[in-house]
């Protein structure tokens, strides 16, 4: 019975043993592979770093076209072939304008002071001291004096009527170049109409061979054709407001003319009865 124990007690030792052995084994095992796992595990991937925000910017502002480049521009929008016209009317319209104002300006003469003068050499030096002083000033008045003075010994009618002629002449000398500014005048929006027109009949030939009415087709045929309208018609402004500044100065100069013609043969009057 003693045996039947001894043996029981150590076949239970053995399997506590066993099992002791298999757990540790078992732990060993496990321990082991967490390791391996652990080491063949990849590592994690580190996390982008954010983009750096970019700044932002200024946006500069384009530059606005010039003036000159502007009217360059629309020059050549408006086809040169009629537009080259329209400029050549403001260009010599302008030419002849300058020149007549400069004309007029220097042909602008003080009545007042040369009317005295005169009636102070007619009063010490006579009729030819008096043609002495108007010779040497120049301008439409002083030359009408002067040949009023000339044809003082013929009488007091006869210096009228020279007076009256030789006026005639200088105020044809003064509307000088006035009639091509205003042939320029009507001449450039007429210019203008016809390159419209052309334009015009250009754009529905370009519809016609699109065979459809585009709007972009239309619209640029018809901006491109009121272009020389507008350069016509601008050129006309022009020129009208300089027209009408040199026949103002011609109406103020004849004023003068007449005015100090009517004083000269008073004073001449007096110097005849004086003697």
């Amino acid at each position: 019975m003693k045996k039947l124990f001894t043996l029981l007690a150590l076949v239970g030792i053995i399997s506590l043993g066993y099992q002791a052995q298999a757990q540790d084994d078992a732990a060993d095992t496990t321990a082991t592979e967490a390791a391996d796992t652990a080491t063949v595990a990849p590592e994690p991937e580190p996390e982008p770093e954010p983009e750096p925000t970019p700044e932002p910017v200024s946006e500069e502002p384009e530059a606005e076209a010039s003036f000159h480049q502007i009217i360059k521009d629309k020059f050549i929008e408006g086809d040169w072939q009629f537009m080259t016209p329209v400029l050549i009317c403001l260009i010599i319209g302008l030419a002849i304008s300058i020149e007549r104002i400069i004309t007029l300006n220097m042909a602008t003469t003080n009545t007042d002071k040369l009317l005295s003068t005169v009636e102070d050499a007619l009063a010490n030096g006579g009729v030819e001291a008096a043609k002495e002083v108007t010779t040497g000033i120049r301008g439409p008045v002083a030359s009408i004096f002067t040949q009023g003075l000339m044809r003082m010994s013929e009488g007091i009618e006869m210096v009228e009527k020279s007076i009256i002629a030789y006026g005639s002449v200088e105020m044809g000398r003064l509307e000088r170049g006035l009639v091509w500014v205003s042939l320029f005048i009507a001449l450039a929006p007429m210019l203008g109409f016809m390159g419209t027109v052309i334009g015009m009949i250009g754009a529905f030939d370009a519809i016609e061979a699109a065979g459809d009415i585009s709007p972009q087709i239309v619209a640029n045929g018809i901006k491109v054709a009121l272009l020389t309208t507008v350069a016509g018609l601008i050129v006309g402004i022009i020129l009208q407001v300089f027209y009408n500044y040199l026949v103002s100065k011609i109406d103020s100069l004849v004023n003068q003319m007449e005015d100090a013609s009517i004083t000269l043969v008073d004073l001449l009057v007096k110097h005849k009865l004086s003697k």
